[in-house]
């Protein structure tokens, strides 16, 4: 126990600084640590003997023997046998320094007309909440431990199913990967296919958060057109034959809202086919369509396993689950599985389980007929007030599915006047320009309609009109 004998010279007088929280022994050893490695106190130096310096401090005797052992604990203190506490001889510099930075922004998007954004179904809320509660009160350990690194997999024979039932598309769940996200999804997919410089061709114009993770991953976007039957599949083999990726939005294109025809799905396979490349299509919001059947999903007609399947429960749940997923061609489960495994390790199988109830039980194919009821109810509302208060001057696509709709501006405005008129609205939501690779043809607002109450939306379609109407004369 270091406690120092009484020096023969004078009694040092240490100068701490007892303030701050804690118990007396908390307080001397934190003293004690701070003089030393801000230098008051040199390394070298003998230390007051424990009755002494609880004497100057006036603090019990106890709480200097134990600030002691904390010191010695730290590396920071050494002690002679017979000869007391002495200040090690080699201590650091200086405390690490606090070093704040500056908060982020707060996230913007929570606006009237921000894209993503998702009503809070209190129905599904409890029975989530329900499901998530048993698991945990009876967790086995498979439910505690590091789980699968695709996922839990009741999840994933949930999620197959729904795809049978709503995509007309049948694949195994060996086959599919739970992530935190459609983005997370991209990312894994296109590090194991893409190196630096590799050729991808990107919808122009299309979604600029994909865009970003393929650019930060050293693609070489090649901007291909699109029209109204989706991606011009000619243009793109005209501009890079032999790209190794197309990223495509087919169901609901981001953001013109147009479905790909048909014959443009067979020409993209074929290309693929072809040119030994894979197509990522996202399917974002798929699940919300308010008039006829949807078209298959492209990966339910690919008979060469070229396409990998991007899904999500950001849009049909909430984003602050953190739930998507991504159905991988058998070729390349393997190295999908190993860059998850090195990245991420695994998604919480609790979570997973609990969403897998959900899904088993019916609830949430009756939360999305609940959903998709009010969404239409909130695109129509949109689009009948941005058409009154403009007075024409807005060009309107509505969707007949999906969470967006564009309403674009006549040819001819000045640069800049697409984003004037959103700041005089006092609206969010992306720009069309801000989805465009190649600036081309008028501008116009991406206008997000799911996620916010009717009167939000009606005061926003009033004020984006008006602003029109002010900006187009």
């Amino acid at each position: 126990m270091p406690t120092n004998r009484e020096s023969r010279a004078a009694v040092l007088d240490v100068p701490l600084r007892l303030d701050g929280p804690g118990s007396q022994s908390a307080r001397v050893h934190a003293g004690l640590r701070a003089a030393i490695l801000e230098g008051r106190l040199a390394a070298g130096l003998r230390l007051p003997s424990s009755r002494g310096l609880a004497d100057q401090l006036g603090v019990r005797r106890n709480a200097v023997v134990v600030a002691y052992e904390q010191l010695l604990s730290d590396g920071l203190a050494e002690a002679r046998v017979g000869d007391g506490t002495y200040v090690a001889a080699q201590v650091p510099r200086g405390p690490a320094a606090p070093d704040p930075v500056p908060a982020p922004p707060p996230p913007s998007g929570r606006g009237p007309f921000a894209v993503g954004c998702t009503t809070a179904d209190p129905i599904v809320l409890r029975q989530l909440g329900r499901a998530l509660r048993n698991r945990v009160v009876r967790a086995d350990p498979a439910d505690l431990g590091y789980g699968d690194p695709r996922g839990h997999p009741a999840l994933r024979r949930a999620i197959a199913a729904h795809l049978a039932a709503t995509r007309g598309f049948a694949c195994d769940p060996s086959r599919i990967i739970v992530t935190s996200g459609t983005q997370q999804g991209l990312r894994f997919c296109a590090e194991v296919l893409l190196h630096a410089g590799d050729a991808v061709w990107m919808e122009d114009p299309g979604y600029p958060t994909a865009r970003r993770t393929l650019e930060a991953l050293g693609a070489r976007l090649v901007p291909v057109p699109v029209d109204a039957a989706g991606i011009d599949v000619a243009a793109g083999r005209a501009r890079e034959p032999g790209a190794r990726l197309a990223y495509v939005t087919p169901s609901h294109q981001f953001p013109t809202g147009v479905t790909m025809s048909m014959a443009r799905r067979l020409a993209l396979l074929d290309w693929a086919q072809a040119e030994g490349a894979w197509v990522i299509e996202d399917d974002y919001d798929s699940e919300f369509r308010f008039a006829g059947a949807p078209l298959t999903a492209l990966a339910g007609i690919d008979g060469q396993g070229r396409v990998i399947y991007l899904g999500t429960f950001s849009k049909t749940l909430f984003p602050g689950l953190r739930i998507g997923f991504v159905v991988v061609p058998a070729a390349l489960m393997d190295r999908v599985v190993a860059a998850r495994a090195v990245l991420d390790r695994f998604p919480s199988p609790l979570i997973g389980g609990a969403l897998a109830e959900v899904m088993e039980s019916g609830d949430f194919a009756a939360h999305l007929r609940r959903m998709r009821t009010q969404y239409r109810a909130a695109r129509d509302l949109v689009v009948t007030t941005l058409l009154r208060e403009s007075s024409g001057r807005l060009a309107i696509t509505v969707p007949d599915h999906g969470l967006h709709l564009l309403a674009t501006l006549p040819e001819g405005l000045r640069p800049g006047a697409a984003r004037e008129i959103q700041a005089a609205a006092k609206v969010e939501g992306w720009l069309l320009s801000e989805t465009r690779l190649v600036p081309d043809g008028p501008d116009g607002f991406v206008i997000g309609y799911s996620g916010h109450d009717d009167a939000a939306l009606m005061t926003a379609a009033r004020r984006l009109g008006a602003a029109v109407k002010r900006a187009v004369g």
